[in-house]
């Protein structure tokens, strides 16, 4: 698949100044200030993220008032329940809180819903559970700023909700006793973008100084919030990362025995950086909800012992293990039922419907679906009587607003910008495929169907050294608007040693002529033929450490090659 390449500029002026500050090279210094870092000061603060920098929580609306609900229910011997959602952020936040209480308090349960019985958010049947069993406060974490009527149905009944969210919100928001979500219009908390952990940290942040607890009864938490602020696609800036930044710390010297437990058993035994949160503990603990019940998920991160975390490791590895060969089988059919459609190549969209697909992974195919055919997509399944599924967007393209523009012909839809689900008759189907087409074919964009790669800045080869690399790696943890950095260098060929391994890969052996460079290009071999003849090939790519034998090199790791212009 073709794809754009857009580099990025920065300020000559605020570049320039910066270099003579810092003395460091001027790409570094070009990136620096496309990030919004142009001061000593502000560059300075970036690489040496402290903890004493968090907000105080007291600034966040509502904090005294859920505090205060807390210590109530604690003085008068209350049962306090945790609800939280059944994805990474969920189940990290409400494990947090669970054995942040504990230590103070033993009247405490948690409640994750299952996905399928009950559904995303605050339910019925949860809230029905906390009645039957005596508790008359729930504390929902990642969810419930929408939940308006479940949430009137329990005060109705004598269960008061402490909400703590990072959704947008409603004009209409629900009656809790305390509603902590920065994202509210008039909530002065200095910083908008935490997870819904996050919004939780910072209420047992709040609860710690009341309580008198020392710092460290929240700060050994860290590195849950590490993986909720990793796995929640949040942005890598500000309170999330300096959590991000010190939860890694705790990863690597003293982390939770959950997510030791399934690096343990992932077989990766190196240095922890974020994307190794991303990719190797965020889709095991996702496929406990996708495939059965995240309770055990909440159970890894509480467990005591490595035995015991070991037990529910094993659990959730099966699990991903059984999602990914789902989803694999699943992405194959809906590839092939594409290639079947006669104007499939013709469409702005793309939707695909089996009744036999697992709902579970439906937004996850959805994805890989958009990899092969980089279209606004939407995969559905049968679910009971209806139809439900999970739609994804492409870089740019308001997905959100399209779904709403075919709410004709669905019974109930929700989502954001770049994602959504929606459920409707199965008699709709086809109709929903149509207007969906029509509704994306009359306002995308051209540019939008074409994958972008943003680049931060051009370098040439004989700048990539370990002391380039070494300042480089102090810009992570790596995530949205702190994404790893993005080079491109021009004219340089392969110098004879370039091959093509295990079949879809190229190793790359490249020069510009006065240096040679080693590198990777996953799944690219039908391009290798640019390689033909030592032409020259203009190449995008990040940097990093290769080891092997004990032995440690920069490699680039190849996002995309084209003929030199």
């Amino acid at each position: 698949m073709e794809k754009r390449w857009n580099i990025l500029t920065a300020d000559e002026n605020k570049v320039s100044s910066l270099c003579q500050s810092l003395k460091v090279a001027r790409p570094l210094c070009e990136i620096f200030v496309q990030r919004g870092f142009d001061k000593y000061d502000s560059v300075k603060s970036f690489f040496r993220p402290q903890l004493s920098e968090l907000h105080n929580p007291w600034l966040m609306k509502d904090m005294d008032k859920a505090v205060e609900r807390i210590l109530t229910a604690m003085a008068q011997h209350e049962k306090i329940l945790i609800f939280g959602d059944y994805d990474v952020d969920g189940t990290t936040a409400v494990a947090c809180m669970y054995k942040f209480l504990q230590k103070s308090y033993d009247r405490v349960g948690y409640y994750i819903p299952h996905r399928y019985k009950e559904g995303y958010g605050i339910s019925k049947l949860g809230i029905d559970y906390a009645k039957n069993e005596g508790y008359t406060l729930i504390i929902a974490l990642d969810c419930g700023i929408k939940s308006v009527d479940l949430i009137r149905y329990a005060s109705e009944i004598g269960i008061d909700f402490i909400v703590c969210d990072h959704h947008l919100p409603d004009e209409t928001l629900p009656p809790a006793v305390a509603i902590l979500n920065p994202k509210q219009p008039d909530c002065s908390y200095p910083y908008k973008e935490l997870c819904g952990c996050g919004v939780g940290f910072k209420l047992m942040t709040a609860l710690a100084q009341k309580l008198n607890l020392p710092s460290n009864a929240v700060f050994e938490f860290l590195d849950l919030l590490a993986t909720a602020i990793a796995a929640d696609i949040v942005p890598m800036t500000g309170e999330n990362r300096i959590m991000a930044y010190y939860g890694l710390q705790k990863v690597n010297e003293n982390p939770n025995p959950g997510i030791k437990a399934l690096f343990q058993l992932s077989g990766y035994a190196k240095q922890i950086h974020i994307n190794n949160l991303v990719f190797i503990i965020a889709p095991r603990v996702n496929a406990a909800g996708r495939m059965d019940d995240a309770t055990k998920a909440v159970q890894l991160f509480t467990a005591t012992t490595e035995e015991e975390a070991l037990h529910f490791a094993e659990e959730l590895h099966s699990d991903n293990t059984e999602r990914k060969d789902t989803e694999k089988t699943i992405t194959e059919e809906a590839l092939a039922m594409i290639k079947e459609d006669d104007d499939w190549a013709t469409r702005k969209s793309t939707l695909v419907y089996q009744p036999h697909w697992h709902k579970g992974v439906v937004g996850i195919v959805a994805s890989r679906l958009i990899e092969e055919h980089y279209r606004p997509t939407i995969v559905l399944t049968k679910s009971g009587n209806l139809a439900a599924g999970s739609a994804r967007s492409v870089v740019g393209f308001n997905l959100y607003e399209a779904i709403h523009a075919c709410k004709e012909c669905l019974i109930g839809y929700g989502g954001h910008f770049a994602a959504a689900g929606m459920t409707l008759a199965i008699n709709q189907v086809q109709a929903l495929k149509e207007k969906f087409e029509t509704v994306v074919a009359a306002s995308i964009l051209p540019d939008q169907l074409v994958p972008v790669i943003n680049i931060d800045t051009a370098i040439s080869f004989n700048q990539i050294k370990q002391p380039f690399f070494d300042i480089l790696s102090q810009m992570e943890p790596f995530g949205p608007e702190n994404l790893r950095p993005v080079f491109i260098t021009k004219k340089v060929k392969d110098n004879g040693w370039s091959k093509i391994v295990k079949e879809n890969h190229i190793k790359f052996a490249l020069t510009d002529g006065s240096s040679t460079l080693h590198g990777i290009g996953f799944n690219m071999a039908e391009k290798f033929p640019l390689l033909k003849d030592q032409n020259l090939i203009d190449i995008v790519y990040t940097i990093e450490e290769n080891e092997w034998n004990d032995k440690k090199s920069l490699q680039l790791k190849v996002i995309d090659f084209r003929p030199a212009e």
